[in-house]
């Protein structure tokens, strides 16, 4: 019984090493979306932190900030919605497909 506790503590200290070290990786890792054509592009990193935001000159129309409010918008929750999938796919290699509370 001490032995398979022993081992248990092991293991989750193990998962927990690799889960730091996948963090601090993912906060590195960046993916571009946009919207619009290309016109809004947005970079975000592993952690949904904004890097970039970029708005094509064409699509800034003081007459219709409602499109260009829209656009923005659409770039953001398309980025972060991606980098959201890419950290619960590295998580998943790290605990085996695991649903942990809290990690995602």
């Amino acid at each position: 019984m001490a032995n398979s506790m022993n081992h248990l503590m092991k293991q989750a200290q193990q998962m927990q090493q690799k889960m730091a070290t996948l963090q601090k990786e993912l906060e590195s890792r960046e993916l571009e979306s946009s919207s619009g054509g290309g016109m809004v592009k947005i970079r975000v990193n592993g952690k949904q932190e904004i890097l970039e935001l970029k708005i094509d000159k064409e699509c800034v129309d003081p007459n219709d900030v409602d499109m260009l409010e829209e656009l923005v918008k659409t770039a953001v929750n398309q980025a972060v919605k991606e980098s959201q999938e890419m950290v619960s796919k590295a998580m998943s290699k790290v605990t085996g497909g695991m649903k942990i509370p809290g990690l995602f």
